[in-house]
């Protein structure tokens, strides 16, 4: 079935999820201001143009219950279980009966989510990665209760993003985040320890490991706020210099310097 599709969320994956679903549906994104929604609705028209996609079909709301529509709803907020919660309250009032929802978390318990949801048996972690619109991987993570229904139709939608989906068990930040971040702290503690720089350390996995994206710029691209929620669910120590960096409001790239300056 082709679905329509609906994102709860303002940020970079949200819009990047509307882009990349405008090519097979329509979309609804849901943001919870009209400052929001403009960001929202610029990044879309931005990353559209880049790529040459057709964003007519996609509709930037702050009206919740024009999401009741969709037959896919995908929460993108941040990586919280509480305010996660407080999203799928109301998408429960509003969501149809067969309506599969999906959270996008990078590290949270899906049964715990599915459990605040309500909805076990038509829920799914769906945890796309950043820029949605390149990456190609999708982590799908099924709670217990997921019908059949629920599983083919994430896997069907998959295919339809082009995206290869690898099912994996229910562990605290699956599998990429939960080999990543270790790796990416590990490159902070021997910044600390080394005097190098954040940029040359960078320019060493980059040319001599063949990574598309040094560590420290890997960091400041997922932001150093969502970077400290994930290493702290998967149990990975999180370094000082990264909790200096967020106290004084150096969040990465998009507030526009974190290890890296990203203002230029």
């Amino acid at each position: 079935m082709s679905e329509t599709v609906a994102v709860a969320g303002s940020g970079t994956i949200a819009t990047g999820i509307a882009v990349t679903a405008a090519k097979t549906s329509k979309v609804l994104l849901w943001a919870r201001s009209a400052e929001s929604a403009a960001r929202a609705q610029k990044a879309i028209d931005k990353q559209a143009a880049k790529l040459e996609i057709d964003v007519s079909g996609v509709t930037v709301t702050t009206t919740i219950e024009d999401l009741a529509a969709a037959t896919y709803l995908i929460e993108a907020v941040s990586e919280d279980h509480a305010t996660k919660s407080e999203v799928f309250a109301k998408l429960e009032s509003i969501i149809h009966e067969g309506a599969i929802l999906a959270t996008t978390t990078s590290s949270l318990s899906i049964e715990k989510l599915a459990e605040s949801s309500g909805i076990h048996e038509r829920f799914v972690g769906l945890h796309v990665f950043n820029p949605v619109t390149k990456m190609e991987l999708i982590e799908l993570i099924f709670p217990a209760a997921a019908s059949d229904d629920t599983k083919d139709r994430s896997r069907a939608l998959a295919t339809a993003w082009e995206k290869t989906a690898v099912e994996m068990p229910d562990m605290p930040g699956f599998v990429v985040n939960k080999l990543l971040f270790p790796f990416l702290f590990s490159a902070v503690e021997l910044k600390e320890q080394s005097g190098l720089s954040a940029k040359d350390i960078d320019a060493c996995m980059q040319l001599g490991a063949g990574q598309p994206m040094g560590p420290f710029a890997l960091l400041d691209f997922v932001g150093l706020d969502v970077s400290k929620a994930i290493g702290q669910t998967i149990g990975t120590p999180i370094p000082a210099e990264v909790d200096r960096l967020i106290a004084e409001g150096k969040l990465g790239r998009k507030s526009g310097e974190g290890f890296l300056d990203w203002r230029r």
